[in-house]
């Protein structure tokens, strides 16, 4: 069994700052990308950033210059450092990894549960 448990969501007043972890654990060969993704009330979920196994990072237009994502290949997690929040940076925030079990020929997609970011003052 393999999941991804996040971490780090919380209120915070606009202007703040706040970092999301995630953990991959369970019976784990290899791990391919690693991404964060957003849900806000009543829309579609999103990609917020995405880095490589070989460290390259891509940002979405709406976070770049404000987030950064970093990531620990021994202890298989990866941050999303958030600064200057807006109100609309409000949503549920999804860790997602691809992720090849041990026995497995293929990674396959995995998704953590979600942890809520609100920013408002």
């Amino acid at each position: 069994q393999v999941q991804l448990v996040e971490s780090g969501g919380g209120l915070v007043q606009p202007g703040g700052s706040l970092r999301l972890s995630c953990a991959a654990s369970g019976s784990i060969a290899s791990i391919n990308d690693m991404a964060w993704y957003r849900q806000a009330p009543g829309k579609e979920r999103e990609l917020v950033a995405r880095i490589t196994s070989g460290g390259k990072t891509n940002l979405s237009d709406s976070v770049k210059g404000r987030f950064t994502i970093s990531r620990d290949y021994a202890k298989n997690t990866v941050d999303l450092q958030m600064s200057s929040l807006k109100p609309e940076d409000t949503a549920v925030y999804y860790c997602n990894a691809d992720i090849r079990k041990h026995f497995q020929l293929l990674p396959m997609p995995t998704w953590g549960k979600g942890t809520l970011v609100t920013v408002s003052s």
